[in-house]
């Protein structure tokens, strides 16, 4: 499970990031919801609301197949206000902690969003987990090229086809097997700040370092949302 082209694969995909670049998006939601107290969250709704919607739509996530072309940013009110009363030291959570309390917690999170912002009948692996990525950073976005890629990892023993305790510790153990490289990546690796451009002290999460990774590694024909 060791793999030595984290550092490459990470490298090609933070080449395509800059202050106006598509993948700065996360970097702007994340940044948002790190630093805005749930009181002004709620108390600027609407700002909250767009800050989400517009990471996900630059995340490919408002593409026509995809219910929420539908939907304004209102739709994400309920969600926004679910995140906001959260505990605070759900915003501790990175994979280096994944132990069975804070697998519990996350499971529980991605349930209760997925309530929230997800019509039954419409597929939620994929965006739920673009939610929990860019505003708690607690897990990988779950696209179709991360799977990919760490269904090859874990050869078939995991298909990643949900946020249950098998694909968290499957991820756990990843991150195990590679600590090192994926620490200092982490530690290295800083959010860029809207207003400047410039890198915040906020630093990438493990989780993010990951995510980048199985979603660069995954062979494709061409790079776009996934």
């Amino acid at each position: 499970m060791v793999r030595n082209d984290i550092r490459e694969v990470v490298s090609k995909f933070l080449d395509e990031t800059g202050p106006d670049a598509r993948y700065a998006s996360f970097d702007y939601c994340y940044n948002y919801f790190r630093r805005t107290p749930p009181s002004d969250m709620l108390g600027d709704i609407e700002k909250s609301c767009m800050e989400l919607g517009f990471f996900l739509a630059s995340w490919g996530m408002m593409r026509a197949s995809s219910f929420l072309l539908k939907k304004s940013a209102k739709h994400f009110e309920p969600t926004i206000r679910y995140i906001s009363g959260l505990p605070r030291e759900v915003w501790s959570i990175d994979v280096d902690v994944y132990n069975d309390d804070n697998i519990k917690t996350i499971i529980r999170i991605y349930n209760d969003i997925k309530d929230l912002l997800v019509p039954h009948i419409h597929a939620d692996l994929r965006l739920v987990t673009k939610v929990m990525l860019g505003t708690l950073g607690i897990v990988p976005a779950f696209d179709t090229f991360f799977c990919t890629t760490f269904k090859e990892i874990f050869n078939g023993q995991c298909n990643f086809s949900e946020v249950d305790r098998d694909s968290l510790m499957a991820i756990k153990s990843f991150y195990e097997a590679n600590r090192p490289v994926i620490d200092q990546l982490s530690f290295q690796k800083h959010t860029l700040d809207f207003s400047t451009g410039r890198e915040t002290h906020i630093r990438y999460p493990k989780v993010k370092v990951i995510d980048m990774y199985g979603f660069q590694a995954a062979p494709r024909k061409e790079k776009g949302p996934a």
